[in-house]
């Protein structure tokens, strides 16, 4: 990565950034802390990863995708450059690694003021680690990637902290003991000053008032330093996880302030409103209500299943896929608890995903409630839709990949349905 870099001119050192790792939670922490800078009026890029449907979501500019002749352009950069280095015995660069180039080259192009950027796995040997960050965050530790980033919180937790630099400063959601003492020791290590939830600073999540019309209402957070306090500042995106994440976001940008941008407690707040994520924890429909999330590791699927748990429906009807690398037992041993019935499939455009038949037999030794084994996302969907009354829940969960195109089917499909009520 370093080597990419350096032969297209080091892009990544000219425009500041902040670097956001974790288990759960970096996705909206990001799109937190870019949404805050961009209402008080800076050119922010956001690079995440993956992409739903277009490539160009990988990095935008304020909200706004890459045109397709500028991400031409950009391509025809990296080929020369790629062609080189694939001709040299260490091989060329990745596809994660050309789009984080890509990504740099964007926002230089574009002039953008600040970047934030979304590690794509684990940190240390992520191809996003080679910036010189404002600020960093590690937004929480569980267990996911074990295959690569180790089997327990401690090595996991490792691999992570790996963003820290010295004299940079971090600001931490970690809050399990052990995970948080590697996080510790780790800034201790390297002189990163460290900034802990818990410590440093608090949230208090306020839950939704009950009378509420919405399916699912925002949270909102009270927030507090030593010397400096928040209080009723409402969120956007649904859940009361996404209340740490905001505190994380809050923190991070007060630290910035201390280099020389500018944010108001009004810019605070507006730009916690405007955060929103597609396919995260998405309601797409009423009657029935139709959810589509992204989670895919055990931490966000109970986060989702506690998010969810206030919605009153006759029956809870799940769609789940996941990956061959993801612990899916555990993901469906979790799901088992809060719904009724199970579609299992594999989603079809990524070939990561794990077989039905694989699907089937973690299922029948672990799920208590029916399934059945439909062979795509789509036909998946268009059962749980002929089964389900308007009283009831569908979740479709388990996978980014799954979420991807079962938000494609019904952006396409659910206009010719009659019998539902689109939000």
């Amino acid at each position: 990565m370093q080597s990419l870099l350096e032969r297209l001119g080091n892009p990544q050192g000219e425009v500041p950034c902040v670097h956001i790792a974790g288990s759960k939670g970096k996705g909206s922490t990001a799109t937190m802390v870019a949404r805050i800078l961009e209402t008080a009026g800076y050119r922010v890029g956001l690079f995440t990863s993956p992409h739903a449907h277009r490539y160009e979501e990988r990095f935008s500019i304020n909200e706004e995708l890459a045109s397709k002749s500028e991400v031409v352009a950009i391509v025809d950069q990296l080929r020369s450059v790629t062609q080189e280095m694939d001709a040299e015995p260490d091989g060329g660069p990745t596809f994660f690694e050309l789009s984080t180039a890509a990504g740099w080259l964007h926002f230089v192009q574009k002039k953008c003021q600040v970047a934030v950027i979304e590690v794509g796995l684990g940190g240390r040997l992520d191809s996003t680690n080679v910036c010189q960050p404002l600020v960093s965050i590690i937004t929480s530790i569980s267990k996911d990637h074990t295959r690569l980033l180790g089997s327990t919180l401690d090595l996991i937790a490792r691999e992570k902290a790996g963003i820290m630099k010295t004299g940079v400063p971090v600001v931490s959601g970690v809050r399990k003991p052990v995970p948080a003492s590697v996080i510790q020791k780790v800034a201790n290590d390297v002189g990163a000053p460290l900034y802990q939830l818990g410590q440093e600073f608090q949230v208090t999540p306020v839950a939704p008032p009950n009378d509420t019309q919405q399916v699912l209402p925002a949270w909102s957070l009270g927030y507090s330093e030593s010397d400096y306090c928040l209080s009723q500042v409402l969120l956007a995106m649904p859940g009361e996880h996404q209340a740490r994440n905001a505190s994380l976001a809050i923190a991070a940008v007060r630290l910035l302030s201390q280099r020389g941008f500018e944010v108001s407690e009004e810019h605070l707040s507006k730009g916690l409103q405007a955060a929103r994520i597609p396919l995260r924890i998405e309601v797409v429909n009423q009657e029935p209500v139709i959810v589509i999330d992204a989670a895919h590791n055990p931490a966000s699927i109970e986060a989702l299943c506690q998010t969810l748990q206030p919605i009153k429906a006759d029956r809870r009807l799940c769609i789940f896929a996941s990956s061959r690398d993801k612990d899916c037992a555990e993901l469906l041993r979790t799901l088992d608890k809060h719904f009724d019935e199970f579609f299992l499939t594999a989603y079809q455009e990524n070939p990561r995903a794990i077989s039905t038949e694989e699907l089937s037999e973690m299922a029948a030794e672990i799920l208590t409630r029916p399934f059945s084994l439909p062979a795509s996302p789509a036909e998946a969907m268009q059962r749980a839709l002929t089964d389900a009354s308007s009283n009831d829940l569908i979740c479709a969960t388990g996978s980014f990949f799954l979420a991807a195109e079962i938000e494609q089917f019904w952006r396409t499909s659910h206009s010719q349905r009659h019998d539902s009520k689109p939000i």
